[in-house]
């Protein structure tokens, strides 16, 4: 089974727009002065600051990106392995490049990562891809959170379940992903027309299915043992067909590779107590 890294070089990991670094500086992280921003809700912002973090800025990474052509099978279930590591190289540059804004704010991690894919009008097959995030600083146990690289966690956790992780005494690592965009096989036009009446497994289908998702999930996990991670919360199965037909899909698996802090951050003043809280909305 082929592995697909998302890891870019230096240079383009690192990669800034003049137009960011003036933002940055204005920002709380890097400037006394300066404001925080975020995407936080007024709910997420106490839970954040219950758990003994402060947000420093809102922080992004974008990557304008052509996915090119792979012709298949028609007749086979198949990897799409152009367009699989396609898909790791663009949301590889947009993560990276929020991580490097975090690491210029001095943050020790970015909660509530949101990574997604939008078009805009130069063709279908010129996609965005855009993560985003809140770059957060510990308040008690500064540089303790980081991932182990010392550099800034990164997690699609909200702040309530961030908050909630902390009281068990483990951290975000890094945000995980696996993808594998995959060809399911056409059916012969006897074949389908012999099975329109009745009703059966399309068993093709079901292992080409099987396989996808197996890859997507392995690759996930893959990327949470190279970083260290003791485990993986909150994972979710993604399904999309993008620009490239009704039989060619991408399977994305995504959650937060997670590690147990050290005895001696597990203090009461690093690690919260939960306490009960009674909602009022409607």
């Amino acid at each position: 089974m082929p592995m697909f890294g998302r890891g870019p070089g230096p240079d383009a990991s690192r990669w800034e727009p003049e137009a960011a670094a003036a933002r940055l500086a204005h920002t709380a992280g890097a400037n006394p002065a300066g404001v925080f921003t975020s995407d936080l809700s007024v709910w997420e912002y106490v839970q954040l600051d219950k758990a003994g973090f402060e947000p420093l800025g809102f922080v992004l990474g974008t990557s304008i990106y052509h996915i090119g052509l792979q012709v298949a099978r028609w007749g086979q279930n198949q990897e799409l392995n152009v367009l699989t590591q396609a898909m790791y190289n663009a949301r590889g540059l947009a993560m990276a490049r929020m991580r490097a804004e975090a690491d210029q704010l001095g943050a020790d991690g970015i909660v509530g990562v949101d990574l997604r894919m939008q078009s805009h009008g130069w063709g279908h097959d010129v996609l965005e891809f855009l993560a985003t995030g809140t770059a957060v600083r510990s308040l008690a146990s500064a540089g303790a959170h980081r991932a182990p690289d010392g550099r800034a966690f990164t997690s699609d956790l909200s702040a309530q379940d961030f908050y909630l992780l902390l009281t068990t005494g483990a951290v975000p690592v890094t945000f995980v992903l696996g993808t594998c965009v995959y060809h399911i096989a056409h059916q012969a036009a006897l074949q389908a027309l012999r099975q329109s009446g009745q009703n059966q497994e399309l068993a093709q289908f079901t292992q080409g299915i099987y396989e996808a998702r197996e890859l997507s999930l392995a690759r996930m996990q893959a990327e949470a043992t190279q970083v260290q991670a003791s485990g993986i919360v909150a994972v979710k199965a993604h399904v999309a067909n993008h620009a490239w037909g009704e039989h060619a899909t991408e399977f994305l698996a995504t959650g937060t590779a997670v590690r147990r802090l050290s005895a001696e951050h597990r203090l009461p003043e690093t690690s919260p107590k939960p306490t009960f809280t009674l909602g009022l909305d409607r």
